[in-house]
């Protein structure tokens, strides 16, 4: 199939507004799988026999199952009909989200933890797809409406998870995010529009050309490096600053919830970043998302900062920096070659959930060794390694 044969596949369904809203709404619904655990893992972890030591395993396993998902599953969008790979994983995920709705052994919820990461990956086939289809002079619009949906999403799952924890325990949120992935897998099924790539290799090729692109693309290298960080920086907040709220604030679940909610309002970051980057700002704007990070994260150990409200205004600012700069970021990688585009994300958002479970996987060591004072400056520290690295590949360029 050549080049031309695929873009006239696509012909018949162009990228309508309607398309784009709901495009969004299901990378919202898919990711949200990876974060209703967040804001409960001290409400599951004793339910399932997990230590308040081990609890964020729940979350880090859940990132980095995503990871591997993203690296052996998302690839195949660039060999096979890409409705039905999304049907695949999202039939897995419904299947994972009811099982640990279930389960009471520890090794069994982190593996299901772990699945559930797995197969939630569709939505990251579907972002490329909605680039593919877009044109040239909206795709950063395009990318950042949907990519607003998905981190709406992301935002909104630990909120709706508090909620329904709350008021019907735990094990009702895994049950509900399965119902949700059936309503998903039919949408999917009668509006998402089939395309058939032209990438004609065998799988083990197309893994191994991971590598190659990797190493031909130093864009995608620096980009994967700044979000890896941003990240777990992101992670290490939102693992921590429940559990910080209910023991040192005595917020309950539903407080959290509200807590959470106002995090949201930092989704807002990605259609701006999308137009900010089709107006040619990049550079300008990383740097914005970059800088803002750490100073968010120190204003948690100043005494006004310390507050529910100081805490909130902080999510509210990371969440912000945090989803501008990865908007920019695919921005970026999505121009460098069209025809390896989920590869390009693959690899890109691979190192993006690396970090993630960095940051989730220390969150509960180091909270419960050093508390927040700790939390907050290796948090800071985090993004201003990016920034830095940001800096010195800005001038080495010149």
């Amino acid at each position: 199939m050549t080049d031309s044969t695929s873009h006239s596949a696509a012909a018949p369904h162009p990228l309508t507004q309607g398309m784009v809203l709901l495009f969004a709404f299901c990378c919202g619904a898919i990711v949200a799988n990876l974060y209703y655990a967040q804001p409960i893992v001290a409400l599951i972890a004793p339910a399932v026999g997990l230590s308040p030591h081990g609890a964020s395993l729940i979350v880090s396993l859940t990132q980095i199952g995503y990871a591997a998902g993203l690296l052996f599953l998302v690839p195949l969008a660039d060999l096979l009909e890409n409705r039905k790979v999304m049907l695949a994983t999202a039939l897995v995920a419904t299947a994972s989200l009811l099982a640990a709705g279930f389960s009471s052994q520890p090794n069994t919820f982190l593996a299901l933890s772990l699945l559930i990461g797995f197969s939630s990956v569709s939505v990251q086939i579907l972002v490329p797809l909605a680039a593919h289809l877009a044109p040239e002079a909206t795709r950063g619009r395009v990318v950042g409406n949907i990519m607003g949906g998905l981190l709406l999403g992301i935002l909104l799952a630990r909120p709706l998870a508090s909620v329904i924890a709350d008021h019907f325990g735990w094990r009702a949120v895994y049950l509900a995010a399965a119902a949700v992935m059936l309503a998903i897998m039919a949408v999917i099924f009668f509006t998402i529009p089939r395309h058939e790539p032209d990438h004609k290799a065998s799988y083990a090729q197309l893994l191994n050309s991971l590598i190659g692109l990797l190493r031909s693309q130093p864009v995608l290298r620096q980009r994967a490096l700044y979000q890896g960080l941003m990240f777990a920086g992101f992670s290490l907040f939102w693992t921590t600053a429940p559990i910080e709220l209910a023991r040192q604030h005595g917020l309950s679940q539903s407080a959290i919830a509200v807590f959470a909610l106002v995090g949201a309002i930092g989704a807002i970051a990605a259609p701006l970043a999308g137009r900010l980057a089709d107006a040619g700002h990049t550079r300008r704007a990383s740097m914005l998302a970059m800088g803002l990070a750490p100073l968010a994260f120190l204003l948690g150990l100043s005494g006004p900062g310390y507050s529910v409200v100081g805490l909130a205004i902080t999510g509210v600012l990371l969440d912000f920096a945090v989803q501008m700069n990865m908007v920019l970021g695919q921005r970026e990688i999505y121009a460098l070659d069209p025809k390896s585009r989920a590869r390009l994300n693959a690899l890109y958002m691979t190192s993006i959930f690396v970090g993630g479970a960095f940051g989730s996987a220390v969150a509960s060591p180091l909270y419960e060794a050093a508390g927040w004072p700790a939390v907050a400056l290796l948090g800071a520290a985090l993004p201003t390694t990016a920034l830095a690295a940001f800096l010195w590949n800005a001038r080495r360029r010149g």
